[in-house]
């Protein structure tokens, strides 16, 4: 058994992950770090867990015992806790923050987005998870940077839930102001934006466009549906081959002919894209995820079964809420 820690186990993307772990046939969970919590059964935090487990908060680290540790953790606290505590050369991090995505001179993590780098993942100690406006928009692109076809500034407008802003209250959060509105926020300087670009240029090593990206609050609790115009000339069946092509070893990114809509991946690990031909020079793609899953926890889990050589899809086999 893989015996799992987290830090940071209080937050909506930590209560995912403890749900997706305490069914994963190949992993125990030793403990779940939480100094606010310490002592606290995880149901007090986690409701939706009632029935699945009696693990409780603990304010220890005992991270001798452990083979792999989540940090979801707030952006920042990540490096600070890696910086200040002793991690011995063995034991496997999945971090769930933006401190370690970009490459920068002694960062040893892999940036874990498995559909970019798989094998790399799979030989690392240190992964860094993606954002998940950035998964949701790098999983449409990536295609093209793969065929050298990203020769213009891309368009992406991307709506996201209220999870996304994390478990800690806000004005933009409050039912009575989220609920029946949109609002858009960070339009064109979204701290995502570094990350897309770098994976973007890992592809195709020419691309020096803009990525001009509006996200947009939604008035529901999880998910992201992105639109992404560039422009490109060939046919739309050449295009889905050659998303086909690139997706085909990858086993939660599909690429539909049909519409999609948000329903069809909350609650799933999966990303459906669907492409559309306009005029002569306009495709537009649709991608859409659900934002604590595929665009976080469901990835580090992912990310954790590539590491420890696990068939990819073990303990990820989740069904849409679809109705």
């Amino acid at each position: 058994m893989i015996k799992a820690g987290i830090i940071g186990g209080a937050g909506y993307t930590a209560g995912e992950l403890i749900r997706l772990l305490i069914n994963h046939p190949d992993v125990e969970i030793k403990f779940v770090n939480s100094t606010s919590n310490a002592g606290n059964k995880i149901t007090s935090v986690h409701e939706g867990l009632y029935g699945e487990t009696e693990l409780s908060f603990t304010g220890e680290l005992p991270l001798d015992e452990i083979d792999v540790l989540f940090i979801c953790s707030g952006h920042g606290d990540s490096k600070r806790f890696i910086e200040s505590h002793q991690i011995t050369e063995d034991l496997k991090i999945i971090d769930l923050s933006m401190d370690y995505r970009l490459k920068a001179e002694g960062n040893d993590f892999i940036y874990g987005l498995p559909e970019l780098n798989r094998r790399a993942i799979c030989h690392s100690r240190h992964v860094a998870n993606p954002g998940c406006f950035a998964t949701c928009v790098q999983l449409g692109l990536l295609p093209l940077a793969k065929a050298l076809l990203l020769n213009d500034d891309v368009f992406v407008n991307a709506i996201t839930g209220s999870t996304g802003a994390g478990v800690k209250p806000g004005q933009t959060s409050h039912f009575s102001w989220r609920n029946n509105n949109l609002s858009i926020y960070k339009p064109f300087e979204h701290q995502h934006v570094p990350e897309i670009k770098q994976s973007l240029k890992q592809l195709q090593n020419s691309f020096n466009s803009d990525i001009n990206f509006i996200p947009y609050r939604g008035d529901f609790p999880r998910g992201i549906f992105a639109t992404l115009l560039v422009k490109n000339t060939m046919s739309e069946d050449e295009l889905y081959k050659l998303y086909e092509d690139y997706y085909a070893e990858d086993s939660f990114v599909f690429v539909v002919k049909e519409n999609i809509d948000l329903k069809q991946v909350v609650n799933t690990n999966k990303c459906l894209l669907h492409l559309e031909r306009h005029g002569d020079d306009k495709l537009l793609i649709v991608s859409c995820i659900d934002n604590l899953l595929k665009g976080a926890s469901g990835t580090a889990v992912h990310n954790m079964n590539l590491i420890f050589n696990l068939e990819e899809t073990i303990g990820l086999k989740l069904k849409p809420s679809a109705f």
